[in-house]
């Protein structure tokens, strides 16, 4: 009883702060089980409320609920506003969804703070609720028991409206067969945006009502984001109820778990949430390439099909198109045109041509001369010209920039490691990832402890920071490669938010919230000095990323590259053909990590420092970003996506300062509207450097039932 008695107020502390998780996550639940989306601006809807509330209380009833109308109103409009944002894309997958919504987070909450300060806003409640009650002979704020109540009660009406009223009914069949909904009169999408209004009330009310007890300040609404996804992860998506209870399981976690457990506290929620998406995709069956109605059409021949129909449109003897036609594998031998399976027969007979020699190279080789097609091993010529260019770029910039700018070069090529990285499971292997920034961190943290310990030689850091980072890929993959879709997603987010955690805590080796900072400077090679100069540090990034970068073409372009393909784009003729496709996808993992591994020791080697915010969430978002600027298959694009993501933030923002979100926000939203394809789409015609058309859904964010179709060994550098 004594040990009861002692955490009475924080188990009471815990149900109101799960309550308050509970009215925001029942809006994110909604948005992404009914209408769809995955929202990663609901905590910024939260904030809409929070700082709406906190700016008009004034200790009064009619402040309090003039703030609650407002507050809810705005957030409702912002809601709405989202759908109308959101409608564009919903052919295009949750990853369109989750980069677009980041980036209007970054706006909103940049513009947040010029309405409202920088500052924690104070809220004044009503005098009679700005008291304490006697609770089991302990005293407890007003405050928090009438909001518990209210939440309770929000929560019956909620799942009373969803299961017993006609809107409800309309709710539910938007989700389950919007096509049924529509014959029988209804609009689909004015009920999706009604969905996305109301989540949006909700988060905007859960905000006016919560900023006495989650008030309104610098990293709220991330803070209330991370958590209702947890929540929501949990309580899954078709019950109110599984939503509640969940939601006062994590504020228990949240507040008795600090005062119970403190060492634990940080990890259990993260770990919960990993565990819990593990167990579902166990005991789901593997996703494979078959869509509602049977098999996916084979990938190759889809190919195949788009450009006989290019070709077929181009008028007669038009110079090239034999040749064309050939090298795909499109043209037809005399009498087989019309004749049942010639398509199918055609497709087989020329996988091999289209793999050997695939058009294009990432969108940009049809942009090179073509007298370059002409010269002996023009093939090679034309698929390695981007690079070359690429490359001459990188070297002159020591000449054309001052130091600062070449130091963000650096960072730069050091980002752009992690870029491909996450193009390598986001656009091969088919698993859009939040979580390369955990064998980044693993990388960057071994080198920042290698270099305290002596280990300064460049080669060695970059061996053992590869390696580590290998090791913890190798750990955690089986817990990632079963999954697919936005369960990737959440998974890998969860373990990039545990290595968050333990970052954070395990301050012997990373230093804490503080980072590490003056461990000696890296030597290029043995026996030379420390590399001090910002040209110094760029040319060593530089020959790493080239020697990082040509190895993971070799390989994207061998035949074991070949199969990681195959395994996206048709994996349920990988796995009937006996092909162990999981063990590939747990290769490909472990790949991309030391690859990530070798990015965040360049990363430590060009700042001299090292800080928890270098492998936070953000820079996976900015990572995932950089890709889709690129085109989820091409190497070269996610560099410059890198390039790009790095100046704005950087460079840009410097004649800015203090809208460096803004910015990044605006790219964001530009970038998913602008560049459905990435920059190899950019060229006219075929449809960019990974077959598919505008609309498509982004490789490698497809649910488990369709699968985008990639051709077979289609490698984009």
């Amino acid at each position: 009883m004594d040990l009861l008695d002692a955490h009475l107020i924080p188990a009471v502390d815990g149900v109101a702060f799960g309550l308050l998780l509970f009215v925001v996550a029942a809006g994110l639940s909604l948005a992404f089980g009914t209408a769809g989306v995955l929202n990663l601006s609901h905590g910024t809807l939260y904030a809409i409320g929070a700082y709406t509330g906190a700016e008009l209380s004034d200790g009064t009833w009619g402040g309090l609920a003039l703030g609650l109308a407002v507050g809810t109103a705005a957030a409702c409009v912002a809601g709405a506003g989202l759908s109308a944002a959101t409608a564009p894309l919903a052919r295009r997958g949750h990853l369109a969804q989750a980069l677009l919504t980041f980036g209007l987070a970054l706006i909103g909450g940049d513009l947040l703070i010029q309405l409202f300060g920088a500052d924690e806003l104070p809220v004044r409640v009503p005098e009679a609720l700005d008291s304490s009650v006697m609770l089991l002979g302990h005293r407890y704020p007003a405050y928090r028991l009438c909001f518990i109540v209210m939440a309770v009660l929000l929560a019956a009406f909620g799942t009373w409206a969803l299961t017993r009223t006609r809107m409800g009914a309309a709710v539910r069949a938007a989700a389950d067969d919007p096509q049924m909904l529509a014959a029988t009169g209804h609009s689909p999408r004015a009920v999706h945006t009604g969905v996305l209004a109301a989540a949006g009330a909700l988060a905007g009310a859960a905000g006016v009502l919560g900023a006495p007890i989650l008030g309104p300040g610098p990293g709220t609404s991330e803070n209330v984001l991370m958590l209702s996804l947890v929540v929501v992860v949990l309580g899954g998506l078709r019950s109110l109820w599984a939503t509640f209870f969940a939601a006062v399981a994590v504020g228990e976690v949240q507040t008795l778990g600090v005062s119970l457990v403190p060492d634990l506290a940080p990890y259990l929620l993260f770990a919960a949430m990993a565990a819990v998406l593990v167990l579902r995709s166990r005991f789901a069956e593997p996703a494979t390439a078959h869509g509602p109605e049977g098999p996916a059409p084979d990938p190759v021949a889809r190919l195949r099909g788009h450009l006989a129909g290019r070709l077929r449109r181009r008028p007669r003897g038009t110079p090239g198109t034999a040749e064309a036609a050939e090298a795909s594998g499109t043209a037809e031998a005399p009498g087989t045109a019309g004749a049942p399976g010639a398509e199918r027969a055609a497709g087989t007979a020329g996988a091999d041509r289209a793999v050997a020699a695939p058009r294009g190279y990432g969108g940009y080789g049809n942009r090179v001369p073509k007298w370059i097609g002409r010269l002996p091993g023009g093939t090679a010529w034309r698929q390695a010209a981007p690079l070359l260019v690429l490359l001459v770029v990188l070297i002159s910039l020591p000449a054309l920039l001052d130091a600062y700018s070449i130091s963000l070069a650096g960072s730069a090529l050091a980002l752009g490691l992690l870029a491909v990285s996450v193009t390598i499971l986001t656009g091969y292997a088919g698993l859009p990832t939040l979580g390369q920034t955990a064998p980044f961190a693993v990388g960057a943290y071994a080198t920042a402890n290698l270099a305290e310990a002596g280990w300064t030689a460049g080669p060695v850091q970059i061996v053992l920071s590869a390696l580590a980072a290998a090791v913890f890929s190798a750990v955690v993959g089986p817990a990632v490669i079963r999954a697919r879709g936005t369960t990737v997603l959440m998974i890998t987010l969860a373990i990039g938010e545990l290595t968050g955690a333990v970052v954070n805590q395990l301050k012997s080796v990373t230093g804490g919230a503080d980072g590490l900072v003056g461990f000696p400077a890296t030597r290029a090679l043995w026996g030379g000095e420390g590399m001090l100069e910002e040209s110094e540090l760029y040319n060593y990034a530089l020959v790493v990323a080239v020697v990082a970068v040509s190895v993971t073409l070799l390989v994207l372009r061998s035949p074991a590259g070949k199969l990681l393909t195959g395994t996206r784009g048709a994996e349920a003729r990988m796995r009937a053909s006996g092909h162990p496709v999981g063990r590939y996808l747990l290769v490909a993992h472990i790949c991309a990590g030391a690859l990530a591994g070798v990015g965040g020791s360049l990363m430590v080697t060009v700042q001299q420092y090292l800080s928890p915010a270098d492998v936070g969430f953000e820079i996976a978002a900015f990572a995932l970003l950089a890709v889709v600027i690129g085109g989820t298959t091409s190497v070269i694009g996610a560099l410059l996506g890198a390039g790009l993501i790095v100046a704005t933030r950087d460079w840009v923002a410097g004649s800015w300062p203090g809208h460096g979100p803004l910015l990044l926000g605006v790219l964001f939203v530009a970038t998913v509207y602008v560049l459905p394809r990435g920059l190899a789409g950019l060229r006219g015609g075929s449809g960019g450097g990974n077959g598919r058309s505008s609309g498509a859904p982004v490789p490698g964010d497809r649910p488990p039932s369709a699968p985008a179709p990639n051709p077979a060994g289609k490698v984009s550098p």
